[in-house]
């Protein structure tokens, strides 16, 4: 078994990705899109904003022009300005190492979230890949939205840029490359600059289609068998709606892949930890734990109206481990779980309201392009409330060319929502508020910025639910260019943004910006605690880990760490595997007792299947009729014992004591000629010159052995 890390991921946006390779079998683990790639491109030019407040070091006249008409850029040292972003139609950056392996090779995808989803259509429009493609089907509906919206999104630039050439675009050449400053030249090519070849030219609405075509969806805990020899299935694992973690069973082992999770949610259904127990291997996927180790806000002091909103996760240095000798299992499993989670999240989420309020009351408006499905279902509820509850009449837009499907299919997935929102369905209530406030009025949804039912319900002050978070591309950047000289409205971002690179577009910002930390997998405390409740044999963890954690504490024997870009060979657990036996088989067996062990051996003929995992034996339909003689001996020779059957058969030898060693022996035979008998503990060798003295040996140290 092997593991190839491909990518650590950097946020919830863009998950982890790894190659597995376990019987033979090559599996991909999530397939994603790192969207913060766009801010080196500037967004499109809007009616009111042409282009982003652009300053050249020198002017138009004396410079240089480029073949996209543009004047040619001169590498200058000093702050990233606006005229340092990419004016041209945007690639999509894939995940860094996959593009290094033959996309044949791969047999297997599993999907974890609908953002690990994202870059699927880039490997199915590829001819030569045909792997099995392996997701929730909450999970493959909310992905195609995702990829169907990026495509509408997108489109705004093919307006303005036109369609592509075949080819490299202008900006990739290397004498654009090379004069890019510094952190935009790290963002395109990597540190090491192995990256370029990441980018891709978006895919297109028939790639989608091809893509979840190939798809097979799996419900909540179904299994699904590849090649009748592996066994998959998907339980929640409570970051999103229809988000998962996968148990792998192969022949020789049972692996867990432990993707972000959360214990307890106010709108997914729960992690389900207690499925994955009693594996084999754990692989140890949520790295959201990594992202929150490095702050991304290096210049805050400088932003006085910038507010940072988030929840310190204490580190495990500072906090004991949960369970202890007093605890018994109950206990424990609720100490993982109760631990103010939700309420700090709710607490977030009120504080936003909060925020909002005071914006809209002080004449401004508010903008939210947050990505993140449920949360943003949470706060629609929350807003409504808010709002009503302070007597302000103030509209709520939802602008998003799959907004209408998306709200609408979280009403019939209550498999995957937790038991607050199901109990919802049992008593007739539907299981978000947003319907109630769609038929009230209260929230109005629609596809387009410019759509003409939104130019006559348009009225401000208004709070905006809008894409995309990366703030290139989408409605929000029409709407930035509206408000971002109004000091009384209000920007919501998610941790994770480089705010001074994403703002860069829309300088000067008199918008307030209000920045929130969500939870986005286990926090460190939780970690061990959790190892120890699934009792792996193996865990499989970032070497970023090793000082975090403490290995010895865990009941785990074997802990292994990966690193990026890095292969990990993992050693088998066990050798043999388990089969059974067709009943018409088991009758026909004779089996006999050996003497020197209490096993019992059989002789027979048979087929080895394989089905859903599982290893079968079954008899050959024609009558089997073996050889009189023993095929197979086992067990160790007794010297003595061999010397009396030898004399039995009329031949005398003598024991060599000097030969004797630990794991050999020698045997000279004299009479009636001239052999030799080499006994070790792998296997007996007899030299002799007489054939017929050959076959009396054999059968003397027959007659000492077991053997069928």
């Amino acid at each position: 078994m092997k593991l190839t890390c491909l990518s650590k991921g950097s946020s919830f946006h863009f998950p982890p990705s790894h190659i597995l390779t376990i019987c033979g079998i090559r599996i991909l683990l999530e397939c994603p899109i790192d969207l913060s790639s766009l801010s080196i491109f500037s967004p499109i030019p809007t009616d009111s904003h042409p282009y982003p407040d652009v300053e050249f070091s020198n002017s138009c006249e004396n410079s240089p022009i480029s073949d996209s008409g543009c004047p040619k850029r001169r590498k200058t040292e000093g702050p990233l300005q606006a005229s340092d972003l990419i004016r041209a139609e945007p690639w999509y950056k894939m995940v860094k190492n996959l593009l290094l392996w033959d996309v044949s090779s791969i047999d297997v995808v599993l999907i974890s979230t609908p953002m690990g989803m994202l870059g699927l259509p880039f490997l199915t429009r590829d001819p030569r890949f045909s792997a099995k493609i392996y997701a929730t089907e909450a999970t493959a509906r909310l992905g195609r939205l995702m990829m169907e919206d990026l495509i509408s999104m997108h489109y705004e630039f093919t307006q303005v840029y036109g369609v592509e050439e075949l080819g490299f675009p202008q900006w990739m050449k290397w004498e654009e490359i090379e004069v890019l400053p510094l952190l935009q030249r790290e963002i395109a090519m990597g540190k090491n600059g192995a990256e370029l070849g990441n980018w891709q030219p978006l895919y297109s609405a028939a790639n989608v289609e091809d893509c979840v075509q190939k798809v097979q969806t799996l419900k909540y805990a179904e299994e699904a068998c590849y090649n009748g020899s592996m066994v998959v299935k998907a339980f929640s694992s409570g970051l999103e709606i229809g988000s998962s973690n996968w148990m792998i069973n192969g022949p020789r082992r049972n692996i867990t892949y432990l993707s972000s999770s959360i214990f307890e949610s106010a709108y997914a259904k729960e992690f389900d930890y207690l499925s994955l127990q009693g594996n084999d291997l754990v692989l140890f996927s949520d790295l959201s734990l990594l992202h929150g180790m490095t702050t991304l806000d290096k210049n805050a002091d400088d932003r006085k109206n910038h507010i940072r909103l988030e929840v310190n996760d204490p580190l495990p240095s500072t906090s004991s481990v949960l369970r202890d000798k007093g605890n018994n299992g109950d206990e424990f499993m609720k100490s993982l779980v109760n631990s103010n989670e939700l309420t700090e999240e709710m607490d977030k989420l009120s504080f936003i309201c909060s925020c909002a309020i005071n914006c809209v009351q002080g004449g401004g408006s508010v903008l939210i392009p947050l990505s993140r499905l449920g949360i943003i279902l949470q706060l629609l509820e929350q807003m409504s409330l808010f709002l009503e509850s302070s007597c302000l009449k103030v509209p709520i837009f939802v602008i998003s060319s799959v907004a209408e499907e998306t709200f609408a299919f979280t009403n019939v997935v209550p498999e995957w929502l937790c038991k607050q929102r199901q109990e919802k369905l049992y008593s007739g209530k539907a299981l978000f508020g947003h319907v109630e406030l769609i038929e009230g009025k209260k929230i109005h949804v629609f596809p387009a910025m410019y759509s003409s039912n939104l130019l006559r319900t348009w009225k401000e002050p208004c709070i905006v639910f809008c894409s995309h978070w990366s703030l290139r591309i989408g409605p929000v950047v029409h709407l930035l260019q509206r408000w971002r000289g109004d000091p009384n409205s209000l920007l919501v971002l998610e941790e994770g943004v480089d705010v001074d690179v994403a703002l860069l577009p829309f300088k000067p910002m008199a918008m307030k910006v209000l920045q929130c930390s969500f939870l986005s997998g286990i926090k460190m405390q939780k970690v061990q605690p959790l190892l120890e409740l699934l009792k792996p044999k193996t865990v499989l963890l970032p070497k970023e880990l090793r000082m975090q954690l403490q290995p010895a504490s865990l009941s785990s024997p074997s802990c292994l760490y990966y690193s990026e870009g890095e292969t990990l060979v993992i050693p088998s657990l066990r050798l043999d595997f388990e089969a059974d036996l067709s009943t018409d088989l088991a009758f026909q067996l004779l089996p006999r007792r050996t003497s020197q062990e209490n096993i019992a051996v059989a002789r027979f003929r048979g087929e080895l299947l394989v089905s859903q995992g599982k290893h079968l034996l079954v008899s050959t339909m024609e009558p089997v009729e073996f050889p009189r003689g023993q095929l197979l001996h086992w067990g160790s020779i007794n010297q003595n014992r061999l010397l009396q059957a030898l004399q039995e058969k009329g031949i005398n030898g003598s024991l060599d004591n000097r030969s004797i060693t630990d794991s050999a022996s020698l045997i000279y035979i004299y009479k009636p000629s001239r052999a030799l008998i080499q006994i070790s503990t792998t296997g007996t060798i007899i030299s002799a010159a007489d054939e017929a003295l050959a076959s009396l040996i054999f059968e003397a140290v027959n007659s000492v052995l077991d053997g069928i």
